[in-house]
């Protein structure tokens, strides 16, 4: 399932707001709200299809836990609409070291540099 149809629905996104704070069975979760525990469980297993939960058998009881990875989608959705970039790589910062070098480098071999190729120009006679 889509994790954005899973967010569409209220109840699954307040099943999420209980997991944030840790893992919880279906009977505490269905405690809170004023469904019965088998729908409940039904959102919770629409929930994990959609990557958004997991759940860990602990003896004869499941315990959810919210699954923030599975949310990484809707938050490059969400950047993406605030106009937020996402991280410069690493490697930018090698290429832009490597630059940085290069014109240290020429400069120090002379001010009088080819512009084409960056190395010193041979001088003429």
């Amino acid at each position: 399932m889509d994790p954005f149809i899973a967010l569409a629905d209220p109840v699954r996104r307040d099943l999420l707001r209980a997991l944030a704070s840790g893992s919880a069975r279906v009977v505490d979760l269905a405690a809170q709200h004023p469904i019965s525990r088998p729908a409940v469980s039904k959102h919770l297993r629409l929930l994990t299809e959609a990557g958004l939960v997991t759940v860990e058998d602990h003896g004869r009881e499941r315990h959810y836990a919210l699954a923030r990875a599975g949310l990484a989608p809707v938050r490059v959705l969400l950047d993406e609409l605030a106009g937020r970039r996402p991280p410069i790589p690493a490697s930018a910062f090698d290429a832009l070291d490597l630059e940085v070098r290069r014109t240290v480098h020429d400069r120090r071999a002379g001010t009088d540099a080819d512009p084409g190729t960056g190395r010193p120009q041979e001088e003429s006679a």
